[in-house]
């Protein structure tokens, strides 16, 4: 099988985890018999000191003409200065917008190997943690209008939080469909008690879950799921909520497994092209220094064989190196711990290929 990967290596240690990644993904199509053919597409900070916006036209269009993207991280001290409007993440919600990427998928796993390296209790810990968050991406406060103005003699700041029946109703479609293939259960996260968009989160998405009989549906405000989620995080399956809520849940379920240098995520619209990325920032303080965790990208790469190119058996192979590799001790050192052997970006990339 042939396929055009879009690439975006990005900023600080976007360069070397992508690296390591592409590795990888040519070790698995050798063994496969697959062709992937790479076409780069700067994004973000770079791009801003390459052609002063951070995302151009033409890596645009190359993401759009590809059949999915692989995305390293954007951003960094460098450009803080750069106007709102201009700044790095920008490019990354012109790029989700552009795509038509209304729901992001990020599992919450906590490998075996690395259970020590989880912050929660012992006795939490060892009831398990394996859930997904499915992340409504393109809606909410983050696209909705923002505005600074004087009044009464002071700045007052408005951000438009808003939301339709049918962006809610296609996320949740996914979180149910998700749920079927995994556990049979969908907890959908608002703050119903407060906001509107919220009642009407919680109405739209109790109407789907009637499409789905043999999958259980329960509410919770977002306040509690923070607080369950470190209480007992094996209570939750498949997780679905809206954008700002998401993305602050997301990052606590990362943390929570030990590392989020482990944590690969997907945005996808309704056809099969998908954004895989790691859910962690550019790190510029150690880029450069082969010491990057490259294992939530190669995992995201995974996720893109898995549901963009249909690889489920290869999408295997690739995760089984990795569990594999840390079986073996290896360790970056964010997950190093008091044991194990230490090794570099570079050399974790090699160890997981030599196990593909």
């Amino acid at each position: 099988m042939n396929k055009t990967i879009a690439v975006i290596r990005g900023d600080g240690i976007g360069p070397e985890i992508v690296g390591e990644a592409i590795g990888v993904l040519d070790a698995m199509a050798a063994k496969f018999g697959h062709t992937f053919t790479y076409q780069e597409a700067p994004m973000g900070g770079n791009a801003i000191d390459a052609f002063g916006v951070p995302l151009p036209d033409s890596s645009l269009e190359t993401c759009l003409a590809a059949d999915s993207v692989l995305l390293g991280a954007v951003g960094g001290p460098k450009w803080d200065s750069q106007p709102s409007a201009n700044r790095p993440e920008r490019g990354l919600l012109k790029l989700r917008g552009a795509m038509g990427l209304y729901s992001n998928v990020r599992p919450a796993r906590m490998f075996s190997d690395l259970s020590a390296a989880c912050p929660l209790r012992a006795d939490i810990a060892a009831r398990g943690i394996d859930f997904v968050v499915v992340r409504e991406l393109i809606g909410g406060v983050y696209f909705g209008s923002h505005s600074t103005e004087e009044v009464d003699g002071e700045q007052k700041a408005t951000d438009i939080m808003a939301y339709s029946e049918h962006e809610i109703r296609r996320v949740a479609r996914v979180a149910f469909d998700m749920a079927r293939k995994r556990r049979k259960r969908v907890t959908s996260i608002d703050k119903a008690n407060v906001l509107d968009t919220s009642r009407l989160w919680r109405k739209t998405v109790t109407e789907v879950a009637a499409e789905y009989p043999d999958v259980e549906l329960r509410h919770m405000y977002v306040d509690n799921a923070a607080m369950q989620m470190v209480r007992d995080p094996s209570q939750f399956d498949v997780i679905v909520t809206e954008n700002l809520f998401g993305d602050i849940l997301s990052d606590e379920a990362s943390q929570i497994t030990g590392s989020i240098g482990m944590i690969p995520s997907s945005s996808m619209g309704d056809g099969t092209r998908g954004l895989y990325e790691p859910i962690h920032g550019s790190a510029p303080d150690i880029a450069g220094q082969d010491k990057a965790n490259p294992i939530g990208t190669i995992l995201a790469a995974a996720m893109m064989l898995r549901y963009s190119f249909d690889m489920a058996a290869e999408a295997d192979a690739v995760e089984a190196a990795v569990d594999k590799v840390l079986k073996d001790g290896y360790r970056c050192g964010d997950i190093l711990g008091e044991s194990g052997t230490l090794v570099g970006c570079r050399e974790m990339g090699s160890l997981i290929r030599q196990r593909i």
